[in-house]
């Protein structure tokens, strides 16, 4: 009984952490894009994405006008957006996106899990041309009930799609990064609710490992995911259950 009441208690406190995350990142996201394009959600597309964000994640409603009154505050300190590179245990290449108000701070964390965990971290361009750069718009499957996907990426072939990619609960559409803004519009104009939507890095090509391999590259995917500043985190392995 002791045991099981410790293990849920675990459970709801690694909870509480994701979601902690999740509305800090989406707080960032908010600062910054009103920082590049104004506080009206209808005359900037980032932010509608940011808060478009922040409802995928539950954010309550006082909680994002709370940060868009912070990011509107000319006293708060301006959050930059950063990125590192580097390798992981076995060459896995792998590249990290990140929101900073003290850049120091934020480089010195970075390096420490790298070296910690088995890791090297590169300089700029050391990993950063193994990616592409893609816009992704994460629909639920039941918003698309009653459309079809062949006929979806004719009509948004010419509004930048590149790709859709279709699981059993999510449809994702990739656009070019030139083409992320302006398509998530062209999205709302069919009707179609977007759950998330975000800026991602896709690999050129990915390497497979041993589960046992895989098992030191995530402990330290995890390490960086767990610090404050990073938003994002990308790389090349392949963590896919074929062929292991």
């Amino acid at each position: 009984m002791g045991r099981a009441f410790e293990y849920r208690k675990a459970a709801k406190m690694k909870r509480w952490a994701g979601m902690a995350k999740a509305f800090t990142k989406v707080g960032r996201e908010i600062n910054i894009a009103i920082r590049e394009g104004g506080a009206d959600p209808d005359y900037n597309p980032r932010l509608r994405l940011a808060i478009n964000n922040a409802k995928a994640v539950n954010m309550p409603k006082a909680n994002v006008d709370a940060a868009i009154k912070r990011a509107t505050d000319k006293d708060m300190s301006a959050y930059e957006e950063v990125t590192f590179e580097g390798y992981g245990p076995h060459g896995i290449a792998i590249f990290i996106e990140a929101t900073s108000d003290n850049n120091n701070r934020t480089v010195a964390s970075i390096r420490h899990a790298f070296s910690k965990y088995g890791g090297a971290m590169g300089t700029t361009g050391s990993v950063d041309f193994m990616f592409n750069r893609r816009g992704q718009f994460i629909v639920k499957q039941e918003d698309l009930a009653g459309k079809d996907v062949e006929e979806l990426e004719l009509e948004l072939i010419d509004s930048g799609l590149d790709r859709i990619e279709t699981d059993e609960d999510e449809t994702s559409f990739y656009t070019s990064f030139e083409d992320f803004a302006g398509f998530g519009p062209e999205l709302e104009k069919l009707g179609i609710n977007v759950s998330k939507a975000e800026l991602v890095r896709l690999p050129t090509h990915t390497k497979k490992l041993s589960d046992e391999e895989v098992e030191e590259v995530y402990v330290l995917i995890e390490k960086l995911e767990e610090d404050d500043d990073v938003a994002s985190v990308f790389h090349t392995l392949d963590d896919s259950e074929e062929g292991v």
